[in-house]
């Protein structure tokens, strides 16, 4: 590991060389590669030259013990042992920021919410974990935009479909993929019994052009009147667009713009997502045998979350983290979760990779 973290280093320093030439300024291009080189490895050097001074202090301040001066041998004795607590910790943090990185971490994200079993009720939750996502968007700083929504007549949704753009979308929220499980009391419900819904969370990377591309003519593109809920007309236009991608069968609808070709726009980005997780699913089955070991693989079928009213109680149950702060992860404040899970995942990681050497 150490001879990893020394040829890190010396990358490190051949970069700020180049960056230290005049004439890389003139080329945007190689300059803005350069830098970002530059910045993925800032974190590991940084955390590697705190261990090497505090190894370097250590052998110091063992020196220290033969002195004659008893209040320095005791100086020494505390700072031996501050440290000797300190560089296990620096160690762990080095092997995780050794860990291979998922190439679609910086992505932004495509953030589909489906109404599942539940009915009316499952449509109002999807509605209120689409709030609750919004909300963390707004801490975050990151910018969303709805490409699709389908209401149901409660003022939930049956679907919605937006993106995500920011720092590092995907590494927070790769792990929300997954069937959000509901426990509460409808507010239909005159005997005040508990009802058990579910609504299905997809996270999808964003695709760009590069990474999918598409052929004409594999599309079929039918245009249509948009309708709200209830079957109300919403456009008196044909500003609707259905796009169907027929090698792999895939439907994209988007009616929400007044404007057919924002329509298509707007739908061709969610096919090209929706394909790229395909390719991707594909990719990491061929490469693991082991999914647990691939970071974002998370099973969409899989009961990820429950989500109990009455008791005021959030469960992961991937990680038997229980929170009774219901209304404020629910109000978008759910970092302590993901930060958990991120640990989890990262933790899983190390034991693969200890397990391969």
């Amino acid at each position: 590991m150490f001879a990893k973290l020394e040829s890190l280093e010396n990358k490190y320093v051949e970069l700020e060389n180049e960056l230290s030439k005049p004439e890389v300024y003139g080329d945007q291009e190689k300059y803005r590669k350069l830098t970002k080189a530059h910045s993925d490895l800032s974190d590991v050097v940084k955390v590697f030259r705190r261990f090497k001074q505090l190894s370097t202090e250590l052998e110091d301040n063992k020196e220290m013990l033969e002195d004659s001066d008893p209040e320095i041998r005791e100086m020494a004795e505390a700072e031996i042992k501050t440290i000797r607590e300190t560089l296990p910790k620096l160690e762990d943090e080095l092997r995780v920021l050794l860990l291979p990185k998922d190439p679609l971490d910086e992505k932004n994200i495509l953030l589909e919410i489906r109404a599942g079993t539940g009915g009316e009720e499952a449509s109002l939750f999807a509605g209120d974990l689409f709030r609750m996502y919004s909300r963390y968007a707004e801490r975050m700083r990151w910018k969303m935009e709805i490409m699709s929504a389908h209401e149901s007549d409660s003022g939930g949704f049956k679907e919605v479909i937006a993106t995500m753009a920011g720092d590092s979308v995907y590494s927070r929220l790769k792990y929300e993929s997954g069937t959000h499980r509901v426990q509460r009391v409808p507010a239909t419900e005159s005997q005040g019994r508990i009802h058990t819904s579910a609504v299905t969370v997809a996270i999808m990377p964003e695709a760009e052009e590069v990474d999918v591309q598409i052929d004409p003519n594999d599309l079929r593109i039918d245009v249509f009147r948009s309708s709200g809920p209830g079957g109300q007309s919403v456009n008196t236009t044909d500003s609707a667009v259905r796009v169907t991608h027929i090698p792999s069968g895939l439907v994209v609808i988007c009616q929400d713009e007044k404007s057919q070709h924002k329509n298509k726009a707007k739908a061709l980005k969610v096919l090209r997502s929706r394909l790229f997780e395909r390719m991707e699913d594909e990719r990491l089955q061929k490469e693991a045998a082991d999914r647990r070991s691939q970071v974002g693989s998370g099973d969409r079928s899989e009961r990820i979350r429950t989500y109990n009213f009455p008791q005021g109680r959030m469960t992961d149950h991937r990680i038997n983290l229980t929170l009774y702060r219901l209304d404020s992860i629910m109000d978008g404040d759910i970092d302590e979760i993901i930060d958990a899970l991120v640990g989890h995942y990262q933790t899983e990681a190390l034991k693969l990779q200890a397990g391969n050497e």
